[in-house]
């Protein structure tokens, strides 16, 4: 199987991309890479690292997209960038498989529905975090971005991709719910009970609304809003966790009385950050184009970029296109 990367999008690209990809090498004796990106530079990483494969392959580009250029723009003009260069291959190549990136998330976006093209029956991509919950379970939320405004009948697609994808992690009879102001039926917005309706007449394990105070609870796997919502429920999550975790710490170093008995906790307070802690899940999935996308954080090293290409990995052993295609034909 082969994985497309992105070898200079991100933060600390290319050197934790290059390296993030040696890892994963290790971790899959069967996976190819293709990395994408200034070929000196890259191969100056590899010449240091531990692991080095003959499953590795380098596809030269020069330029990157930066995060404060229009996307539409930079797509359609810097042929030559590594994100560009990365679809085009993609889209060329039949065994590749998937595109993992850190880059520009407008760029990434709109390269894959420019360069790749939505599924058929699929209204608009979506863009799917996993997040963590209390139960270990984890629960998909889209769209968290993509799209800012939407019609029921988006909410309905994404539900679709969503429960297909947490089939393809193992997930048995996805429960699907619907991001609302309350539980009850009768709630929100002419758009949002419109969804509401069409997914409860849809095959989906729809178990009703839920609110966002309980998406991190457990109860269900997926969880449909439009891309504005979403987003919106996405980063008060991440800031109130940021906040909660600085308050702890500020609290333990408060006192020697506070880091005495910080001493007993401090293997639970370590499991709990790490269980809520981004860069152990991988990337989000763009869930709605011909080929699987995986985008990672802007900040992700190399472990991060390592799971994101095993996530990528995983949907293409288990054919989530194929299984996305046929779920949205008869839709």
């Amino acid at each position: 199987m082969k994985i497309v990367v992105d070898a200079f999008g991100g933060d600390y690209a290319p050197q934790e991309v290059v390296v993030g990809v040696t890892k994963a090498l290790q971790q899959n004796p069967d996976l190819k890479v293709v990395l994408v990106g200034d070929k000196d530079k890259i191969t100056q990483i590899l010449e240091s690292a531990v692991f080095v494969s003959d499953r590795l392959e380098i596809v030269h580009a020069p330029d990157v997209i930066g995060m404060d250029e229009v996307p539409t723009v930079a797509i359609r003009t810097k042929k030559t960038s590594s994100i560009v260069v990365a679809y085009d291959y993609l889209k060329t190549n039949d065994d590749a498989v998937a595109l993992v990136s850190a880059g520009s998330t407008g760029a990434t976006l709109t390269g894959a529905v420019l360069k790749l093209g939505r599924i058929p029956n699929i209204s608009r991509p979506a863009l799917a975090p996993i997040l963590p919950t209390v139960n270990d379970r984890g629960v998909m939320l889209l769209d968290a971005g993509a799209n800012a405004e939407c019609k029921a009948e988006n909410l309905l697609h994404f539900g679709i991709m969503g429960s297909e994808y947490m089939k393809a992690i193992g997930i048995k009879n996805p429960k699907v719910s619907l991001l609302n102001i309350g539980v009850e039926e009768e709630k929100g917005s002419e758009m949002i009970k419109e969804a509401f309706n069409l997914l409860k007449s849809s095959n989906l394990n729809f178990v009703g609304n839920i609110e966002a105070r309980d998406v991190l609870r457990g109860n269900v796997d997926v969880v449909v809003c439009d891309g504005f919502s979403g987003n919106v429920c996405l980063k008060s999550i991440e800031g109130a966790s940021e906040i909660l975790f600085g308050e702890i710490k500020s609290a333990v170093s408060s006192s020697l009385k506070a880091k005495i008995g910080a001493l007993f906790l401090k293997g639970s307070l370590k499991r709990i950050k790490n269980k809520y802690d981004h860069k152990k899940i991988g990337g989000a999935p763009l869930l709605g184009v011909t080929k699987i996308i995986i985008k990672c954080h802007g900040n992700s090293k190399a472990d991060s970029i390592a799971i994101a290409i095993n996530q990528a990995y995983t949907l293409g052993k288990n054919k989530l296109i194929d299984k996305v295609k046929d779920a949205v034909a008869n839709v």
